[in-house]
């Protein structure tokens, strides 16, 4: 059963979504005012007792009928309230779209009532996209439970799988939670591996845009990867096709990507990531950054945690990398997520603090401070940057690009992202897998098979 506490937890701010609750609330009217109640049969035994009956009561039978044949008109005069809403925030969408191209985001009416609305680099069809979600979960037939977060979430992914289709180019994804489960490998009988090869195929840029940061050594996510990429050779992938996957570490550090190499001691052909160096795709800014200053962050970061850690008596082990420091469970210990939550949001605060301390003289640096599921990492750079890096390095624009997330809340690594990109947010790799047997077939294939 779902407690009051774990409500209430819900309910605060670095747990919501603005644009989804506003969504949400929209559609509580017609649930509410139009969602009519049954009407109350007659058992034998009310009528036994001897109940009052008005004109309007019978026997149970003919209460039923007369149910039935409200029903679905009821439904169906809901169903066209709700698609009237989607299509109002769709025009609301469009008409923000517009003031963002003329540099004043600020004068939109979405603005106005939800202020911390991201950017939308395509149109949403959230008409369409209801009416599909309608016919999967029966949204408007529903009496008792109104459209929920997940209901919300899942039209937004929909409809913007439906606008990016003819134009997409690249499509990045987290890892944990997204294409495999957490802390696991991807293995050669996962349901995705298919459509990932389909993405390919269709000549799109495929890159996994992940938190887990091996610098320069592409052995450590071949072995993460390691059934996708014997999945890549049993297809049979041109090497062409290969070179169109990347993997991007430690949130934008670490490129790396795909293709043909000799391994083992036969040196027979096995597909392997290959490391590019940062000078071939960083922007200078990012090259700027001074490992001192680097260091200096990490310092701080790693204080603070040890001093979450030390007040609420968690036990886990601080694990400091080049680029990254963070927190991870003892064997057999479980982090609670309000505790993971408050080593986040301690975290960034305490950052923000060193930098404005900091002054002009030093270099902001960017970085990343997120709760992993079970654990809490901060990275040096975020996945904001590293979506820019791809576009930059595969020549791809923000309408062509899309991320595929599990981590969409404040206190996590793929918020950022909607700063430079379409997003779609999934919960599951079953979910990952839904959103891209809806866009498989919306795709657009090459003339010529390579």
């Amino acid at each position: 059963m779902t407690s009051s506490y774990r409500i209430n937890y819900q309910l605060r701010a670095h747990k919501r979504d603005p644009l989804i609750e506003f969504i949400k609330g929209l559609l509580l009217t017609p649930f509410v005012l139009h969602a009519k109640p049954r009407k109350p049969v007659l058992t034998p035994s009310d009528a036994r007792g001897g109940s009052q009956q008005g004109p309007e009561a019978g026997n149970g039978d003919e209460d039923n009928n007369d149910y039935q044949e409200e029903e679905k008109p009821m439904v169906d005069a809901n169903l066209q309230r709700y698609l009237e809403i989607m299509k109002s925030v769709e025009a609301m969408i469009e008409e923000h779209r517009r003031k963002v191209r003329k540099g004043v985001p600020e004068h939109s009416r979405l603005h106005r009532i939800v202020p911390s609305v991201a950017s939308f680099f395509t149109p949403l069809p959230l008409e369409a996209a209801f009416l599909n979600a309608n016919a999967k979960h029966s949204i408007a037939a529903r009496r008792f439970v109104p459209p929920s977060f997940n209901d919300i979430r899942r039209i937004l992914n929909t409809a913007q799988v439906m606008a990016i289709a003819p134009t997409l180019k690249l499509i990045t994804f987290d890892g944990d939670m997204t294409l495999y489960d957490d802390g696991t490998c991807f293995t050669e009988t996962s349901s995705l591996i298919p459509l990932l090869i389909t993405l390919i195929r269709a000549g799109l840029n495929v890159a996994i845009v992940t938190a887990a940061g091996y610098p320069g050594d592409a052995s450590k996510y071949e072995e993460r990867l390691g059934g996708l990429l014997r999945s890549f050779r049993n297809h049979k992938l041109s090497e062409k096709q290969l070179e169109r996957f990347y993997v991007l570490g430690g949130e934008c550090n670490y490129l790396f990507r795909c293709g043909w190499k000799k391994g083992g001691a036969t040196e027979e052909g096995v597909v392997g990531l290959t490391y590019i160096v940062p000078e071939m795709y960083q922007p200078a800014d990012m090259l700027a950054w001074k490992s001192e200053d680097i260091q200096e962050l990490l310092d701080v970061a790693e204080e603070n945690l040890r001093r979450c850690v030390s007040n609420m008596n968690l036990k886990t082990t601080v694990l400091r990398k080049l680029r990254a420091v963070g927190i991870v469970p003892l064997e057999g210990a479980k982090i609670a997520r309000e505790q993971l939550d408050e080593c986040v949001l301690s975290t960034q605060q305490r950052l923000l603090e060193y930098q404005q301390m900091s002054g002009p003289s030093k270099v902001a640096i960017p970085f990343c401070v997120f709760n992993g599921g079970s654990d809490v990492f901060v990275d040096i750079g975020n996945k904001l940057i590293g979506v820019q890096v791809l576009q930059s390095y595969l020549g791809t624009a923000p309408d062509a690009t899309v991320h595929v997330g599990d981590q969409f809340l404040s206190t996590g690594n793929d918020f950022a992202t909607r700063s430079s990109c379409c997003t779609l947010w999934i919960v599951s790799p079953e979910e990952t897998e839904g959103v891209l047997k809806e866009l498989t077939p919306l795709l657009t294939f090459p003339s010529e098979t390579e």
